[in-house]
């Protein structure tokens, strides 16, 4: 039995209403009173929020194999969403994040002003193409319905996905950034944006849809084998990422925690486990 601690409606709101107190209480910039990294008591546990599948499945490993061996407590704390775990981060109530790729964190930062910094790749979750209704992509046709996810970096992931798989036509060089309103054909499709962890409830409602590779995991698809298009991992930007606020990169636990993520233990537990579903990023083509 897991003895992580999962976020609940109420902690989520206590983390919201912190994150917003932050952002509105200082006139001063809070990445310059960060640089805690030197000060951080080793002696206490490093705290990380994670997604559940499967970046707190790896942080478990590490926790219960390689952790204590190196002097590192490890607290594992679960978020089922993509905005909390930065949040959270950004106002110390964890002190690292495991759950994003970069292109998402820079548009977060953009956008909510905070002040978080990657400190290592771990692993690529390849984005898929899903259908319960239809076994091949040849068998989508004019009037279908897709469900995309909705958050800026994701849906320009998904359209990315689309276009190279010949679904969709894209206007020229708008590359991750792709909306809807970028589509020059859409080819008769019709499209539903969704929150991207809803994506996977929706694929019973929907023709066929684009998932991340850790919420099709927990919805028991296997990227690898399930998915009619699957995100090649060469030269792939979306390798998921730790992330820290500025100024605590040189926090010692959170040193140790990044070489044990890049150990021959972790990359082994991430192959076996996932079997190409999820695939370590550290020392291959697809780190970032």
């Amino acid at each position: 039995m897991r003895k992580n601690i999962k976020i609940t409606a109420a902690a989520a709101a206590t983390a919201a209403l912190a994150f917003g107190l932050t952002a509105c209480g200082t006139d001063s910039d809070p990445a310059s009173k960060s640089d805690t990294g030197a000060k951080a008591d080793t002696s206490k546990a490093l705290v990380v929020a994670a997604s559940p599948t499967p970046h707190a499945d790896i942080l478990n490993f590490v926790k219960k194999n390689l952790a204590e061996k190196a002097g590192l407590k490890l607290e594992v704390k679960e978020f089922t969403d993509y905005v909390l775990p930065n949040t959270a981060t950004e106002t110390g109530q964890v002190d690292v994040n495991f759950f994003q790729h970069q292109p998402y964190l820079d548009d977060f930062n953009t956008k909510n002003n905070t002040h978080l910094v990657s400190v290592g790749t771990v692993h690529l979750e390849p984005l898929g193409f899903y259908s319960k209704k239809v076994k091949d992509l040849g068998d989508i046709k004019s009037g279908q319905t897709i469900a995309v996810p909705n958050d800026t970096t994701n849906e320009g992931r998904a359209l990315q996905l689309l276009a190279a798989n010949g679904l969709i036509t894209l206007k020229d060089g708008v590359g991750t950034s792709a909306k809807l309103s970028d589509i020059t054909d859409k080819k008769g499709l019709k499209f539903k944006e969704l929150e991207a962890a809803t994506v996977p409830r929706a694929l019973n409602d929907v023709d066929a849809a684009v998932i991340n590779g850790n919420y099709a995991i927990e919805a028991k698809l296997k990227p690898s084998t399930d998915a009619l298009a699957l995100e090649k991992a060469d030269g792939n930007p979306y390798a998921n990422i730790l992330a820290v606020k500025k100024g605590n990169e040189k926090d010692a636990r959170v040193q140790k925690l990044v070489k044990l993520l890049h150990s021959d233990e972790v990359k082994k537990f991430i192959e076996d486990s996932y079997q190409g579903s999820v695939i370590p990023a550290f020392g291959s083509a697809a780190k970032s």
